[in-house]
């Protein structure tokens, strides 16, 4: 009776931790990357500027086109990139769906041979191959998990791709140039909020990864720093060569 209790509270408690995260979803990646990159272009961008010892309002003026160009650029460009990978994507579903059509009996062959060369008992795998294709749409996800690995159900959208990938550069783009836009004129409080923000997406981007938040932090800390102070050393050349 201990052990039926035992494992029946084992099987509970794995019910009520054994969940994962959607690693499948259409925003998480622009939306990371757009901060990411708004934050380490346009930190870049103006440190170049203020190095080349230009007034206060060209680098407010540079900071905020660097904002709405970046922004304007990421959203397009992953507007672009996602939906050209769904329509491949929904191309290589219309051939599947034909192929289901004109060729049932060959599908569920090739089904079942997949099933077979996984270890499954021939006589169990043809079976199981004639039951799930008995319903046309249930046999056309399982052939697209199985042989192009996308789940048909959940393909990316476009759109919110293009959403997240606007907002986050522009939230990212934002923190180097507020101070300025504040009246600061010197250049160390904006390098100290790209610096916090920096550390802060690298830390929150650990948390649906396997590295922790003080190593992700630090390291892309440390790449938007290199870059602030290559651009830095570029304007402060440019600008003594210009003048």
């Amino acid at each position: 009776m201990a052990i039926i209790e035992t494992e029946a509270t084992l099987h509970e408690a794995h019910r009520d931790n054994h969940t994962h995260r959607d690693v499948n979803g259409g925003w998480l990646r622009p939306a990371v990357f757009g901060a990411m990159d708004g934050l380490v272009s346009n930190l870049a961008l103006m440190t170049g500027v203020v190095g080349g010892a230009v007034s206060h309002q060209t680098v407010v003026i540079t900071g905020l086109a660097g904002l709405a160009a970046g922004a304007f650029s990421m959203a397009a460009g992953e507007y672009t990139s996602v939906a050209s990978q769904r329509e491949l994507v929904e191309a290589e579903l219309d051939v599947e769906r034909r192929e289901l059509r004109k060729h049932p009996e060959d599908e569920e062959g090739e089904l079942a041979s997949l099933y077979e060369s996984r270890g499954v008992e021939a006589g169990l795998a043809r079976e199981v191959a004639r039951q799930l294709s008995r319903d046309f749409e249930q046999a056309l996800e399982i052939h697209a998990r199985e042989e192009l690995g996308i789940d048909p159900t959940d393909l990316p959208s476009p759109l919110v791709a293009a959403v997240s990938s606007f907002g986050s550069f522009a939230l990212g783009a934002l923190l180097p140039v507020l101070p300025f836009l504040l009246g600061v004129a010197a250049l160390w409080p904006a390098l100290l909020l790209a610096f916090v923000g920096l550390f802060g997406c690298g830390a929150v981007v650990a948390r649906v990864t396997a590295r922790t938040w003080w190593f992700s932090g630090l390291r892309q800390l440390a790449l938007g720093g290199a870059a602030a102070g290559v651009t830095y050393a570029l304007g402060t050349l440019f600008g003594t060569v210009v003048g």
